[in-house]
């Protein structure tokens, strides 16, 4: 442990010692072995109780987002992570779009679409950042369509000059906005798999509400098929349906058109 932790035998003694008195449950020394072993009834007493902090960190080695000695990990399971690779992200563009939301400035970015215009460079005022369908997203205001778009990080491959913004991000409604998402079970599963997937996602009486930004569900219905209509797939491939769909595309469609109306007000201004 002190060759672990980079501390002196005494040290870790001490600190084991203390850790005894904060959790008397916890561990057991062995005499035979010589080590501390961790007792049945073992809880975390330093950390919450949460697992997946675990295993994001498992993923983050297996993937090389994090070194091993980064963690406080002696060893890892045999693991194995199916996910596309993609390219990582540029830490000079990471802290541009940082620096452009911090200083509330416009920059230049060279950005590689998948809209199919044929416009490399753009400018843009970046005002916040969210994360979706494993990706990162830059939300930002665009100045060669006047509105608020999402920019994939990862498609930024460099930033250039800065000014301050002309835009203020208030008028992002998509953005500032949010709804409930009302997730059911897909009605055609049967009973005992409508259950599952209501344990799974721990419904209350049958549904899942998530509290989402309007800019965002697109994200999240994409992600879980949410967006398809009733019947287009089978309840394997579409186990959730989204019970207020309409909804969702109705205040979607509103908040776009008030923001677009806000932005050409202010620029008549």
């Amino acid at each position: 442990m002190s060759e672990l932790f980079g501390i002196s035998a005494p040290q870790a003694s001490s600190d084991i010692a203390l850790y005894q008195e904060m959790a008397p449950d916890n561990l057991v020394y062995d005499r035979g072995q010589k080590v501390y072993l961790r007792l049945p009834g073992f809880k975390p007493a330093m950390i919450d109780e949460v697992v997946d902090r675990f295993l994001l960190q498992i993923i983050a080695v297996r993937r090389g987002w994090l070194k091993k000695t980064d963690t406080w990990f002696d060893e890892l399971p045999p693991l194995e992570v199916v996910a596309l690779q993609t390219l990582p992200t540029d830490a000079a563009v990471l802290q541009g779009v940082l620096d452009a939301i911090r200083e509330k400035a416009e920059v230049e970015v060279h950005y590689s679409s998948m809209t199919g215009s044929a416009a490399t460079r753009r400018r843009i005022a970046p005002h916040a950042m969210a994360s979706g369908w494993d990706r990162w997203y830059v939300r930002a205001w665009s100045a060669e369509h006047n509105d608020f778009r999402d920019y994939a990080l990862a498609r930024i491959s460099s930033i250039g000059d800065s000014r301050p913004r002309s835009v203020n991000p208030v008028s992002d409604l998509e953005w500032h906005h949010r709804i409930e998402l009302e997730l059911v079970p897909n009605p055609e599963l049967d009973p005992d798999r409508r259950k599952a997937q209501e344990i799974e996602h721990k419904m209350v009486d049958g549904v899942l509400k998530v509290p989402c930004r309007l800019s965002l569900a697109f994200y999240l219905m994409a992600e879980h098929k949410l967006d398809v209509e009733a019947g287009k797939l089978t309840p394997f491939q579409q186990p959730l349906v989204l019970r207020n769909l309409a909804e969702v595309r109705q205040r979607r469609e509103v908040a776009r058109e008030m923001a677009k109306q806000a932005l050409a007000a202010a620029a008549e201004a």
